[in-house]
């Protein structure tokens, strides 16, 4: 089969999932052509049957603000009747599925009946969907996709109440590769530079203000107060500056390791001991599932889809939004070697268990083909 994707390339968690499912489509014999405005973070330069089409954003004086949205479709369209695709997937609703529509409209006035898959992850949802700038035309593109799909239920459950959607709406789970998030292939080298022989808490985000970074320094310092350990904060955006000095006003800077923006996370996981993820709202928390998978408990904020992905009490533990206090506690019991074992040995056997890539690609595979079967 042929496919086109399209993603946010930059970092993020549908940016990764759209990239890692690409890969992982190539690997099993099909065409797969990504279509954006920027190479996907994670797609390596070169693989086979995987093509990246960049999208040309002309300029023009009475464009104040360039129509990605409408260069998107023409490229969409002009990669379609060049490569003969044979389905669009596009991840993120606004304006990726916009954009699809558009280009599947175009194919039918010339006799292409065309495909298009919606996966939604999140924020085009919660926040851009239920902006009245977008509502309607979030609303107006989903109902148009030939298929829809959710990263989590609880994501599901959302869009359907949000929109009074008609349509059905198919719930497939973000995955992980367990070849790459593998805790046994990474040696201790890592380790030990990170953490000096210390026990690791790690955090990997784009620091946007969701995902409450202050709050895992805050975290942080509560266990360091009783038992020596280091902070890794992976990522950045607009809420760095603030943890930093947060970390300076509680007296933790020195055990913090601020890395900045990394492609490759899955070595960095495997040198962890508890990964922190407090955020206010995750549609799914792909990479808390990635910290499971590298046998790493993950210590969260009870929040949207993240009790889908982490069992409480056995691979992590859960705790009330804002539980500062609660987090710390549940972060230094797993930094008590028994208790560390049993969440880490469960941790990687559940991820294994209920998100392999093999089987979530599977579940893509027999959507993509109902949809090209019933398209309409």
């Amino acid at each position: 089969m042929k496919i086109g994707l399209t993603c946010y390339p930059t970092y993020g968690g549908s940016g990764a999932v759209a990239t890692e499912l690409g890969i992982a489509l190539a690997a099993r014999g099909h065409e797969v052509h990504f279509i954006s405005y920027e190479h996907p973070f994670r797609l390596p330069h070169f693989l086979p049957r995987v093509y990246f089409h960049e999208v040309s954003i002309g300029t023009y004086p009475l464009f104040e603000y360039p129509p990605y949205d409408l260069a998107l479709a023409v490229r969409m369209h002009d990669v379609v009747l060049a490569h003969e695709l044979d389905l669009l997937h596009v991840h993120y609703a606004i304006p990726h599925a916009t954009s699809a529509w558009i280009a599947k409209e175009m194919l039918r006035e010339q006799g292409r009946r065309l495909p298009v898959v919606t996966t939604l992850h999140g924020t085009d949802i919660t926040i851009v969907g239920q902006d009245q700038s977008y509502r309607a035309i979030t609303h107006f593109s989903i109902e148009k996709s030939d298929r829809i799909t959710a990263v989590s239920e609880w994501l599901r459950a959302e869009t359907i109440s949000t929109f009074a959607c008609e349509c059905p709406v198919e719930v497939i789970p973000n995955f992980v590769d367990p070849a790459v998030f593998d805790r046994t292939r990474h040696g201790a080298a890592l380790r030990q530079e990170l953490g000096g022989g210390l026990p690791v808490l790690m955090h990997i985000s784009n620091f946007r203000p969701v995902k409450r970074v202050c709050d895992v320094v805050r975290i942080f310092a509560r266990v360091r107060a009783s038992r020596p350990c280091v902070l890794v904060m992976v990522g950045d955006g607009p809420d760095r500056h603030a943890a930093e000095e947060e970390a300076r006003r509680l007296g933790v800077f020195a055990d913090v390791r601020f890395l900045g923006k990394i492609d490759s996370v899955a070595p960095l996981l495997a040198a962890a001991d508890v990964y922190v993820f407090p955020s206010e709202s995750e549609s799914f928390g792909l990479s808390a599932l990635e910290a499971l998978a590298s046998g790493v408990p993950v210590v969260a904020a009870k929040v949207g889809g993240v009790p889908e992905v982490v069992r409480d009490g056995v691979t992590g533990a859960l705790l009330p939004l804002g539980d500062i206090d609660g987090m710390a506690a549940a972060t230094a019991r797993f930094l008590e070697p028994a208790v560390w074992a049993a969440a880490s040995a469960a941790a990687t056997a559940d991820a294994r268990a209920r998100f392999a890539t093999a089987d979530v690609v599977a579940r893509y595979e027999a959507l993509y083909a109902d949809a090209r079967a019933h398209v309409r």
